[in-house]
Protein backbone atom coordinates (compact mmCIF):
# COMPACT_ATOMS: atom_id res chain seq x y z
CA UNK A 1 0.00 0.00 0.00
CA UNK A 2 1.30 3.34 -0.87
CA UNK A 3 0.07 7.28 -0.47
CA UNK A 4 0.38 7.94 -3.97
CA UNK A 5 -0.87 6.82 -7.07
CA UNK A 6 1.33 4.01 -8.62
CA UNK A 7 1.01 1.06 -10.95
CA UNK A 8 -0.38 -1.33 -9.55
CA UNK A 9 -2.11 -4.73 -9.46
CA UNK A 10 -5.79 -5.10 -10.92
CA UNK A 11 -8.39 -7.22 -11.31
CA UNK A 12 -10.87 -8.08 -14.39
CA UNK A 13 -14.54 -8.89 -15.25
CA UNK A 14 -13.49 -12.63 -15.79
CA UNK A 15 -11.47 -12.68 -11.93
CA UNK A 16 -13.42 -13.95 -9.16
CA UNK A 17 -16.22 -13.02 -8.55
CA UNK A 18 -17.20 -12.80 -11.99
CA UNK A 19 -18.33 -9.42 -12.80
CA UNK A 20 -18.78 -9.74 -17.08
CA UNK A 21 -22.42 -10.63 -16.85
CA UNK A 22 -23.33 -8.32 -14.08
CA UNK A 23 -25.02 -4.59 -15.41
CA UNK A 24 -23.21 -1.64 -14.70
CA UNK A 25 -25.26 0.89 -12.53
CA UNK A 26 -28.07 3.22 -14.48
CA UNK A 27 -25.43 6.25 -15.30
CA UNK A 28 -28.23 9.08 -17.04
CA UNK A 29 -29.31 10.72 -14.25
CA UNK A 30 -25.81 10.58 -12.22
CA UNK A 31 -23.90 12.50 -15.04
CA UNK A 32 -26.61 14.52 -16.27
CA UNK A 33 -27.82 16.47 -12.72
CA UNK A 34 -24.65 16.78 -10.93
CA UNK A 35 -24.39 20.28 -12.65
CA UNK A 36 -27.51 21.72 -12.01
CA UNK A 37 -27.39 20.12 -8.17
CA UNK A 38 -24.20 22.03 -7.49
CA UNK A 39 -26.10 24.81 -8.44
CA UNK A 40 -28.98 23.85 -6.65
CA UNK A 41 -27.01 23.17 -3.45
CA UNK A 42 -24.75 26.33 -3.29
CA UNK A 43 -27.95 28.50 -3.60
CA UNK A 44 -28.84 27.26 -0.07
CA UNK A 45 -25.18 26.44 1.24
CA UNK A 46 -21.58 27.89 1.09
CA UNK A 47 -19.78 24.76 -0.12
CA UNK A 48 -16.52 24.71 0.02
CA UNK A 49 -14.50 21.19 -1.75
CA UNK A 50 -11.14 21.04 -1.32
CA UNK A 51 -8.38 18.50 -2.52
CA UNK A 52 -9.97 17.49 -5.41
CA UNK A 53 -6.91 16.48 -7.10
CA UNK A 54 -6.39 14.11 -4.39
CA UNK A 55 -8.89 11.89 -6.92
CA UNK A 56 -7.27 10.27 -10.08
CA UNK A 57 -9.13 11.03 -13.05
CA UNK A 58 -9.16 7.62 -14.48
CA UNK A 59 -9.69 4.06 -13.07
CA UNK A 60 -10.73 2.33 -10.26
CA UNK A 61 -11.55 4.42 -7.29
CA UNK A 62 -13.80 4.43 -3.86
CA UNK A 63 -14.15 7.16 -1.69
CA UNK A 64 -14.24 6.19 1.84
CA UNK A 65 -15.86 8.77 3.82
CA UNK A 66 -17.12 9.70 6.96
CA UNK A 67 -20.58 9.98 7.86
CA UNK A 68 -22.21 12.24 10.53
CA UNK A 69 -25.71 13.74 8.46
CA UNK A 70 -28.34 12.62 5.75
CA UNK A 71 -26.74 15.33 3.10
CA UNK A 72 -23.62 13.08 3.59
CA UNK A 73 -24.45 10.89 0.32
CA UNK A 74 -26.04 13.33 -1.87
CA UNK A 75 -23.11 15.69 -1.08
CA UNK A 76 -20.80 12.80 -2.15
CA UNK A 77 -22.38 12.32 -5.32
CA UNK A 78 -22.75 15.94 -6.16
CA UNK A 79 -19.74 17.27 -5.74
CA UNK A 80 -16.90 14.49 -6.23
CA UNK A 81 -14.35 15.52 -9.12
CA UNK A 82 -16.08 12.01 -10.57
CA UNK A 83 -19.29 10.51 -10.80
CA UNK A 84 -19.84 8.10 -7.76
CA UNK A 85 -22.42 5.05 -7.80
CA UNK A 86 -22.35 5.23 -3.83
CA UNK A 87 -23.40 2.03 -1.61
CA UNK A 88 -27.04 3.26 -0.29
CA UNK A 89 -29.11 1.74 2.61
CA UNK A 90 -31.56 -0.50 0.76
CA UNK A 91 -34.37 0.75 2.80
CA UNK A 92 -34.53 4.04 0.78
CA UNK A 93 -34.73 2.61 -2.36
CA UNK A 94 -38.89 2.75 -2.13
CA UNK A 95 -41.17 5.13 -3.46
CA UNK A 96 -40.57 7.91 -5.76
CA UNK A 97 -36.71 8.43 -3.80
CA UNK A 98 -36.30 4.70 -4.50
CA UNK A 99 -36.87 5.10 -8.14
CA UNK A 100 -34.93 8.23 -8.24
CA UNK A 101 -31.46 6.86 -6.62
CA UNK A 102 -31.64 3.81 -9.07
CA UNK A 103 -31.69 6.02 -12.12
CA UNK A 104 -29.09 8.17 -10.53
CA UNK A 105 -26.68 4.78 -10.30
CA UNK A 106 -26.93 4.81 -6.34
CA UNK A 107 -25.99 0.91 -5.20
CA UNK A 108 -28.60 -0.43 -2.81
CA UNK A 109 -27.33 -2.22 0.32
CA UNK A 110 -28.22 -5.10 2.98
CA UNK A 111 -26.31 -3.99 5.83
CA UNK A 112 -27.79 -7.25 7.71
CA UNK A 113 -26.75 -9.65 5.82
CA UNK A 114 -23.66 -10.56 3.04
CA UNK A 115 -24.95 -8.54 0.31
CA UNK A 116 -23.86 -10.68 -2.81
CA UNK A 117 -25.91 -8.00 -5.58
CA UNK A 118 -23.94 -5.12 -3.94
CA UNK A 119 -20.95 -6.41 -3.63
CA UNK A 120 -20.90 -7.51 -7.91
CA UNK A 121 -22.35 -4.29 -8.59
CA UNK A 122 -19.50 -2.13 -7.12
CA UNK A 123 -16.75 -4.39 -8.41
CA UNK A 124 -18.95 -4.01 -11.93
CA UNK A 125 -17.93 -0.69 -11.73
CA UNK A 126 -14.58 0.06 -10.19
CA UNK A 127 -13.86 -2.61 -12.90
CA UNK A 128 -14.84 -0.24 -15.66
CA UNK A 129 -12.48 1.93 -14.40
CA UNK A 130 -15.52 3.85 -12.21
CA UNK A 131 -16.06 5.66 -9.05
CA UNK A 132 -17.85 3.69 -5.90
CA UNK A 133 -18.38 5.50 -2.34
CA UNK A 134 -18.71 3.99 0.58
CA UNK A 135 -19.23 5.63 4.58
CA UNK A 136 -16.85 2.61 6.47
CA UNK A 137 -18.73 4.34 9.88
CA UNK A 138 -22.04 2.64 8.67
CA UNK A 139 -24.87 4.53 10.38
CA UNK A 140 -24.69 8.42 10.70
CA UNK A 141 -23.05 9.42 13.98
CA UNK A 142 -20.15 11.55 15.09
CA UNK A 143 -18.43 11.42 12.26
CA UNK A 144 -14.94 10.40 14.21
CA UNK A 145 -14.25 6.86 12.59
CA UNK A 146 -14.23 5.63 15.73
CA UNK A 147 -16.73 2.43 13.98
CA UNK A 148 -15.42 1.31 10.89
CA UNK A 149 -16.70 -1.80 8.66
CA UNK A 150 -14.15 -3.69 6.22
CA UNK A 151 -15.81 -3.17 3.22
CA UNK A 152 -13.89 0.07 1.90
CA UNK A 153 -10.45 -2.68 2.28
CA UNK A 154 -12.61 -5.80 0.43
CA UNK A 155 -13.54 -3.76 -2.49
CA UNK A 156 -10.06 -2.25 -2.72
CA UNK A 157 -8.20 -5.79 -2.44
CA UNK A 158 -10.52 -7.29 -4.84
CA UNK A 159 -10.40 -4.49 -7.55
CA UNK A 160 -6.99 -3.32 -7.22
CA UNK A 161 -8.45 0.47 -6.81
CA UNK A 162 -7.03 3.85 -5.38
CA UNK A 163 -9.18 4.52 -1.68
CA UNK A 164 -9.87 8.50 -1.27
CA UNK A 165 -10.81 9.49 1.99
CA UNK A 166 -13.68 12.00 2.36
CA UNK A 167 -14.21 14.49 5.15
CA UNK A 168 -17.62 16.27 5.69
CA UNK A 169 -18.17 19.25 7.96
CA UNK A 170 -20.92 21.57 8.55
CA UNK A 171 -23.32 18.74 7.52
CA UNK A 172 -25.01 18.07 10.61
CA UNK A 173 -24.63 20.86 13.09
CA UNK A 174 -24.42 20.27 16.50
CA UNK A 175 -26.91 18.89 18.72
CA UNK A 176 -29.00 18.10 15.53
CA UNK A 177 -30.41 14.79 14.23
CA UNK A 178 -29.32 12.17 12.00
CA UNK A 179 -32.19 12.84 9.95
CA UNK A 180 -31.60 16.86 10.54
CA UNK A 181 -30.44 19.46 7.79
CA UNK A 182 -28.04 22.28 8.54
CA UNK A 183 -29.61 25.84 8.35
CA UNK A 184 -29.86 27.58 5.65
CA UNK A 185 -26.45 30.06 4.29
CA UNK A 186 -24.13 26.87 6.74
CA UNK A 187 -20.77 26.93 5.56
CA UNK A 188 -20.47 23.14 4.38
CA UNK A 189 -16.63 21.47 3.84
CA UNK A 190 -15.59 18.38 1.62
CA UNK A 191 -12.27 17.61 1.42
CA UNK A 192 -10.49 15.11 -0.43
CA UNK A 193 -7.70 13.43 1.70
CA UNK A 194 -4.48 11.86 0.23
CA UNK A 195 -5.22 8.19 -1.81
CA UNK A 196 -3.92 4.70 -1.11
CA UNK A 197 -3.04 2.94 -3.74
CA UNK A 198 -4.08 -0.61 -2.95
CA UNK A 199 -2.95 -4.08 -5.10
CA UNK A 200 -5.49 -6.49 -6.14
CA UNK A 201 -5.23 -10.09 -4.19
CA UNK A 202 -6.25 -13.10 -6.03
CA UNK A 203 -9.80 -14.85 -4.71
CA UNK A 204 -10.18 -16.10 -2.34
CA UNK A 205 -9.25 -12.95 -0.02
CA UNK A 206 -8.56 -14.12 3.71
CA UNK A 207 -9.85 -12.47 6.87
CA UNK A 208 -6.84 -11.74 7.63
CA UNK A 209 -6.15 -9.91 4.94
CA UNK A 210 -9.16 -7.56 4.86
CA UNK A 211 -8.55 -6.90 8.38
CA UNK A 212 -5.58 -5.75 8.26
CA UNK A 213 -5.78 -3.48 5.16
CA UNK A 214 -8.72 -1.97 7.30
CA UNK A 215 -6.39 -1.46 10.12
CA UNK A 216 -4.13 0.73 7.47
CA UNK A 217 -7.18 2.32 6.26
CA UNK A 218 -8.50 3.67 9.10
CA UNK A 219 -4.63 4.83 10.45
CA UNK A 220 -4.90 6.56 7.29
CA UNK A 221 -8.18 8.25 7.47
CA UNK A 222 -8.04 9.23 10.90
CA UNK A 223 -5.42 11.28 10.19
CA UNK A 224 -6.48 12.82 7.24
CA UNK A 225 -9.69 13.62 8.92
CA UNK A 226 -7.26 15.40 11.55
CA UNK A 227 -5.62 17.16 8.55
CA UNK A 228 -9.24 17.93 7.19
CA UNK A 229 -10.00 19.43 10.41
CA UNK A 230 -6.66 21.36 11.10
CA UNK A 231 -6.89 22.16 7.17
CA UNK A 232 -10.87 23.80 7.32
CA UNK A 233 -11.22 25.41 11.43
CA UNK A 234 -13.36 22.69 11.59
CA UNK A 235 -15.18 20.55 14.59
CA UNK A 236 -17.28 17.33 14.10
CA UNK A 237 -20.75 17.82 14.98
CA UNK A 238 -20.38 15.43 18.34
CA UNK A 239 -23.21 12.64 19.28
CA UNK A 240 -26.37 12.27 18.08
CA UNK A 241 -28.92 12.79 20.40
CA UNK A 242 -30.03 9.70 23.04
CA UNK A 243 -32.18 7.86 20.94
CA UNK A 244 -31.41 8.95 18.07
CA UNK A 245 -28.98 5.55 16.63
CA UNK A 246 -29.95 3.47 14.27
CA UNK A 247 -29.18 -0.59 14.45
CA UNK A 248 -26.22 -1.60 12.93
CA UNK A 249 -24.43 -4.81 12.30
CA UNK A 250 -21.64 -5.30 14.61
CA UNK A 251 -19.21 -6.58 12.03
CA UNK A 252 -16.56 -3.34 12.01
CA UNK A 253 -12.87 -3.52 12.89
CA UNK A 254 -12.98 -4.71 16.25
CA UNK A 255 -9.26 -3.40 17.43
CA UNK A 256 -8.65 0.01 16.08
CA UNK A 257 -5.13 1.03 16.82
CA UNK A 258 -3.51 4.43 17.54
CA UNK A 259 -3.33 6.68 14.39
Amino acid sequence: MSTAPSPRLRTTHSDLPRTAQEPHPPRFLLHSLRPVSRWLIRRRYRVEVLGAENVPASGPVVLAANHVGVIDGPMLAIFAPRPVHALTKHEMFSGRLGRFLHLSGQVPLDRFRTDVAAARSCLRVLRDDGVIGIFPEGRRGPGDLQRFHRGAAYFALAAGATVVPVSFFGTREPGGRSSSLPRRGAPMHVVFGRPVTIDAVAFPRTKEQVETTSQLLWTHMTRELESARARTGRELPGPLPAGDLEPDPATGVTDLGAP
